[in-house]
C-alpha cells in the first residue's frame, strides 16, 4: 500500500505553519503584517509576491518589533520602485540584517537559516505610494503555545 502526503502536509513538515498577508496599496508608513503571540517562533521562510506593480521610488524593508525590546531590521531598506517591479515578481532576502531585498520574475532566494523572533509584530516600512505585495511566512513555534497570525 502506498502512503501519500499532500503538498501542504509536506510543506508543514519541512517549513512549519503558513501565514499570508496582503499589504493593500503601499503608502508611506510603517504597517503591521504579522503578529507573534505566546512566545518565540522561528521564521523558516518569507517570500513576497507583487500583486500590483510598484512603479514609484520606494525604500522598503521588513522589521521585527518585539513587545519588549528593540526593533530589529530583518533586511536592509531597498528601492523596489525606481526600476519598476511588475506584478508577479517575487521578493525575498537571505536573512542577514544587511541583505537587500531581491526581486525576480520567477525565482528569489529565501532565508538561509531560521530567524528567531519574540512576541510582537513583523512590520513593513514603506516610503512608496503605489503597488501591493502579498507576503507568505512560514514558522515553527520555539515556545509552547507561540503562534503567528496575519495582522
Amino acid at each position: 500500500m502506498t502512503a501519500m502526503i499532500s503538498g501542504s502536509q509536506l510543506r508543514t513538515v519541512l517549513l512549519g505553519t503558513r501565514v499570508e498577508k496582503a499589504t493593500g496599496t503601499l503608502a508611506s508608513e510603517t504597517k503591521t503584517l504579522f503578529t507573534i503571540a505566546g512566545g518565540k517562533v522561528a521564521i523558516t521562510s518569507i517570500v513576497g509576491e507583487v500583486t500590483t506593480a510598484i512603479t514609484v521610488a520606494n525604500s522598503y524593508k521588513l522589521q521585527a518589533n518585539p513587545t519588549t525590546g528593540t526593533t530589529k531590521d530583518l533586511c536592509a531598506a531597498t528601492d523596489i520602485g525606481t526600476t519598476d517591479t511588475p506584478a508577479g515578481n517575487l521578493l525575498g532576502f537571505q536573512g542577514l540584517t544587511g541583505d537587500s531585498i531581491l526581486t525576480g520574475p520567477g525565482a528569489v532566494p529565501t532565508i538561509k537559516q531560521p530567524i528567531i523572533v519574540n512576541t510582537g509584530t513583523i512590520e513593513h516600512v514603506s516610503a512608496g505610494t503605489d503597488g501591493a505585495i502579498t507576503w507568505v511566512l512560514t514558522y515553527i513555534p520555539i515556545d509552547d503555545g507561540a503562534s503567528v497570525v496575519a495582522a
